[in-house]
């Protein structure tokens, strides 16, 4: 059993690790509003992969299914989600957020929180990321009534609650040597990355359904 733990708190990890929309937000609130803003972005993230994890435990096969036969739809509204977003994050002034800084920083925003879930969600990607990671830590379907079931998913959590934490104080802490010019660009650049991803979603969902003759329903 604690070999599993061990199992899911790596998979938390390597889930988190790769820059994607999710990454690339997280690394933006970071950068433009601290270390607090960065981490609750990444708990948001935190909990996508934690829904993942279940959905991997109980429902591998019938998810994987169900996402086959939806991928246009999935594609399309989760494209335009993530370019709104981008184009949100694109239009934001990070230096009038930078210069009241110490006022805020110790507080959170929900609404950070909320677009990272949002993103994570629209992401049809990120759970086959899962599905991979258990399929190699050799965690397959598992019945309800295991209980294994609780510890694995715990600790698949706090795998990437704890590489949110580390990244986003590293960022915070490398943040403050930047010039706020730097952060502008920065802001600018991670924003415009976003809504690329999003237009690319958007494209291939498009394509699937004119050019290959997919349904969206």
């Amino acid at each position: 059993m604690l070999l599993d733990i061990v199992k899911g708190f790596a998979i938390g990890i390597c889930a988190s690790a790769p820059i994607g929309p999710i990454a690339i937000l997280v690394i933006q609130k970071s950068l433009s509003k601290g270390h607090k803003a960065g981490f609750i972005t990444g708990m948001g993230a935190c909990v996508v992969d934690t829904v993942f994890s279940i959905i991997a435990i109980f429902a591998l096969a019938a998810a994987e299914q169900l996402i086959n036969e939806h991928r246009e739809l999935i594609l399309l509204c989760g494209g335009i989600v993530v370019t709104i977003l981008g184009w949100s994050m694109n239009a934001s002034d990070p230096l009038r957020k930078l210069r009241a800084r110490e006022k805020r920083q110790g507080s959170v925003s929900l609404t950070d929180f909320l677009q990272s879930v949002l993103m994570g969600l629209s992401n049809p990607g990120a759970i086959f990321v899962i599905f991979a990671l258990f399929a190699f830590f050799g965690i397959g379907p598992l019945d309800r009534s295991d209980w294994r079931v609780t510890p694995i998913v715990l600790s698949v959590s706090l795998g990437s609650a704890f590489y949110w934490f580390v990244v986003t104080w590293l960022l915070s802490r490398f943040g403050k040597k930047f010039k706020m010019r730097t952060i502008l660009w920065i802001n600018r650049i991670t924003g415009a990355v976003i809504i690329v991803i999003g237009l690319v979603l958007i494209g291939e969902g498009l394509f699937r359904v004119l050019f290959r003759g997919a349904s969206l329903l």
